[in-house]
């Protein structure tokens, strides 16, 4: 199975980030303000269709209680989050790795 690309590790950080209301605009909103990027709707639900193919996220439709049209709510299972936290260690031996490189970008 791949790994996660960066953009996808977002959106995975956007929906554990908001737990019970991960639905297209929320994560939408959460990946711009963790990222600094306002991904495009077709990227994002792109990006979620092969999350959830990746057997990742989870998904499962609902109505709100106030009303209102029926949406679609993303879930990070328990491989999804296995799938970041191997990320996440890749990313962090990678920059470690060059000290010389991180120190510059501290300064």
């Amino acid at each position: 199975m791949r790994d996660p690309s960066v953009f996808e590790q977002i959106i995975l950080a956007s929906i554990i980030h908001l737990e019970d209301e991960a639905y297209g605009l929320s994560i939408r909103k959460t990946a711009k303000a963790l990222s600094g990027k306002s991904p495009m709707y077709g990227a994002l639900y792109n990006a979620l269709d092969q999350l959830t193919r990746k057997g990742f996220v989870d998904k499962e439709a609902r109505k709100p209680e106030s009303g209102g049209h029926e949406r679609i709510y993303y879930t990070v299972t328990a491989e999804g989050k296995n799938a970041l936290r191997t990320a996440y260690r890749m990313q962090k031996s990678i920059w470690k790795s060059i000290p010389e490189i991180t120190r510059e970008f501290e300064r």
